[in-house]
């Protein structure tokens, strides 16, 4: 017993914020400041975040439609991830010009390549907004009042602070509904491609290396942002110019030792940190094992093809390295929360918050909130695999139900003779008819009917092996008994009775839509009625999700409640944060202690000739064998590859700077330790890394392997 309640004050001691813990708000930043200084900022508050004068946060981007950038020349020169810059690369690629496997440097500012649909965006400034958001609302009125309230406020701060279109302006939802910020930023649409390495350096140790620790991977790529002659945004022209951005990052070359204050500001996508452990227990028994168990599927088939085709290897680099990403992730994370026992923390902190409600007369406002969530989840559960099964092996199955959408999208107006043209379902039809053509050609760029026949066999067949009957509509059942089982000769056949999978037949449908080809058409009537049937199938859960967030946002009012004088910071939402803590190692498992840096020679030691992996190439080995790393060894004459620290940081903020204490770039955040793969539920305190490639291994790249010192000699180098 003495064991239990030991192990219980530990998982409650956990919960309180440490230095490295934390994903802050810019807005409430001198919160912090002194805590940061103590670690080892030599900067102010206003040096980080000022609205009225350039600071650090000028400097960070939003960098495509998930990750982070930042800039690093005084001519809009921008450092993000390899793997974020991936899917461009991929389709500025081709057989003849392999910029994927060859990597390449612009020689000039003429030799840069426009990335087509990518865009930047600047963060301007953010504001709290909960007192004019919240005002009046309670927690007896129905949700769906409050949500009409909240919408319409924030499209009045919408529509007030955008400028006439000059700005975005976003309104987020902070610490379950209980608070609300404003954020406005600025888009620009002109941006090119200006280096990257191979994808040996820049992928190297793929899957495999993917979440783990020790790490070598060169992932990076740099970009750089155009404006009009005005220094406005604007779409590509030849005549537009390099940004002239208001604040950009020097770069040290002193490298980093164990305990030097690093922060990252960035992007981060999503965490659920004040989740329930009815919440983690969802998590881990019905999502992810459909996850690992449908991509893993689907990733055997692509991969397949694309080492044996050196054609779909391009058109589907991109795709496997984004289906492959989340599938590990959610392996990881179902193993470590295990090993991590975040379920018992979650029931601890639970616990300990239902003893603080009776302690302190708290049962009329929090009472029942645990047992609510409970209940909930006990409803939400009967859905929850269906739900994401459906959406792994239906919805992200055939990359046809892509075209299936810009399709159903017309249907209800093919079906009605008698709609009015001057109406806004007839603008959006002929709005929609507008964008298919190129959507059309931009989605069998990187089509194979090869692949996606097979990939559609796969996952209709686990489908139907992992719903029951009642789960399926009675068509689809009728179909699978109609061939036996036999789901790739059902996919051939339904193929045949499409033109989804036609590029030339779709665009001549765009020319002259009917209703009769899509009624004819097999896979989009099958889309059609499943995706239909799917809604029908959960509608019963839409009750519990409303009140999932009423409890959600009543519990997390009550945990801010019984712990006044913490620091809390909200889950993480793509909005601009920034984490602090220090470089350092950690101790893997027992008796295994990771070093805080590796090396080139962990690269080399790697090597495996012609591998998908782990393939170094010749040039770097010369390289190496010649101890040709220039000015950019450390000390001993090592290059350094990768390094840890110790911030909080998730997906989104790939890409990210890390900073040292005098506001240099050291390093590139870009992925998380294995250890940890719970941390977005629950942070590891002593577990959690961030894995940054080496700043100096980057310029290395550049300069010594890349032949492009002039884009080194365009940056600001610190070597004190």
């Amino acid at each position: 017993m003495k064991k239990i309640v030991l192990f219980l004050s530990l998982c409650i001691s956990v919960f309180i914020a440490k230095a490295d813990e934390g994903m802050w708000l810019l807005l409430l930043l001198h919160k912090n400041i002194d805590q940061m200084q103590a670690m080892g900022l030599k900067l102010s508050y206003e040096d980080i975040y000022n609205v009225n004068h350039s600071s650090i946060k000028d400097g960070v981007v939003i960098f495509g439609r998930g990750c982070t950038g930042e800039i690093i020349s005084k001519d809009g020169l921008i450092l993000t991830n390899h793997h974020c810059g991936y899917g461009n690369i991929q389709a500025l690629s081709s057989e003849e010009n392999n910029i994927l496997k060859n990597g390449f440097f612009a020689k000039t500012r003429k030799d840069e390549l426009p990335c087509e649909g990518l865009t930047i965006k600047f963060f301007i400034r953010m504001e709290d907004v909960s007192e004019y958001i919240l005002e009046g609302l309670t927690n007896d009125m129905k949700e769906s009042d409050r949500n009409d309230s909240i919408d319409k406020r924030s499209k009045i701060l919408m529509a007030d602070n955008s400028e006439k279109g000059k700005y975005e302006v976003r309104i987020a939802n902070m610490f379950n509904g209980n608070a609300y910020y404003m954020f406005i930023y600025q888009e620009f649409k002109d941006v090119r491609l200006v280096g990257t390495p191979p994808n040996d350096l820049g992928k190297f140790g793929g899957d495999t290396d993917n979440w783990v620790w020790p790490r070598h991977t060169a992932d990076f790529s740099m970009f750089r942002v155009y404006t009009d002659k005005n220094g406005n945004p604007a779409s590509y022209s030849p005549d537009n110019i390099p940004l002239s951005p208001k604040f950009f990052f020097p770069i040290s070359l002193n490298g980093v030792q164990e305990n030097d204050y690093a922060m990252i500001m960035g992007y981060p996508g999503r965490t659920d940190r004040y989740s329930s452990s009815y919440s983690v227990k969802m998590t881990t028994e019905e999502s992810n094992p459909v996850i690992i168990t449908a991509r893993g599927k689907k990733l055997d088939i692509i991969n397949a093809y694309r080492q044996a085709n050196t054609k779909i290897d391009i058109q589907y680099a991109a795709k496997a390295a984004s289906i492959s990403n989340y599938w590990k992730y959610s392996i990881g994370q179902n193993e470590q929360i295990i090993n991590n026992h975040v379920i018992a923390k979650k029931v601890a902190i639970e616990n300990k918050f239902k003893e603080w409600v009776k302690a302190n007369k708290k049962e009329a406002e929090y009472g029942t909130v645990i047992d609510d969530l409970s209940k909930i989840y006990i409803e939400l559960t009967k859905y929850e695999k269906m739900k994401v099964v459906y959406r792994e092996a239906i919805f992200s199955g055939s990359e046809l139900f892509q075209m299936w959408r810009y399709c159903s999208a017309l249907y209800p107006v093919l079906k009605n003779k008698d709609i009015d043209t001057t109406s806004k379902e007839y603008k959006r039809f002929e709005s929609i008819l507008g964008i298919m053509p190129d959507g059309i050609n931009d989605f069998f760029k990187d089509f194979n009917v090869e692949v996606d026949k097979k990939v559609a066999a796969a996952l209709f067949e686990y489908y139907y092996n992992e719903t029951t009957p009642e789960q399926r509509p009675e068509f689809f059942n009728k179909a699978v008994a109609k061939y036996k089982m036999n789901f790739t000769k059902m996919v051939e056949d339904l193929y045949k009775k499409s033109i989804l999978d036609d590029q030339e037949a779709l665009l001549e449908f765009v020319k002259n839509p009917t209703l009769k080809v899509l009624e004819k058409d097999m896979v989009f009537q099958w889309f059609e009625q499943l995706y239909d049937f799917y809604l029908k199938q959960i509608e019963p859960a839409n009750t519990y999700n409303t009140a999932l967030v009423k409890a959600n946002r009543i519990f997390m009012k009550g945990m801010m409640e019984m712990q006044p004088d913490k620091n809390f910071y909200p889950n993480a939402n793509s909005m601009i944060r920034l984490t602090y803590g220090k470089v350092g190692g950690y101790e893997m498992k027992d008796a295994v202690t990771a070093r805080y840096y590796t090396t080139l020679d962990g690269v080399i030691a790697k090597n495996r000739p012609g591998s998908w992996e782990f393939n170094v190439p010749q040039k770097m080995i010369d390289l190496y064998n010649a101890k040709d790393f220039g000015p950019y060894a450390d000390k001993s004459g090592q290059l350094r590859t990768c390094f840890l620290t110790n911030n909080d940081i998730t997906g989104g903020n790939s890409g990210s700077p890390v900073i040292n204490g005098k506001g240099q770039l050291i390093g590139c955040a870009f992925d998380g330790n294995w250890e940890a793969m719970s941390g977005d539920i629950f942070f590891e305190t002593q577990l959690q890394r961030t894995i940054v490639v080496d700043i100096r291994y980057v310029l290395f790249i550049i300069d010594k392997f890349g032949g492009a010192k002039h884009l080194v000699d365009e940056m600001t180098i610190i070597k004190d």
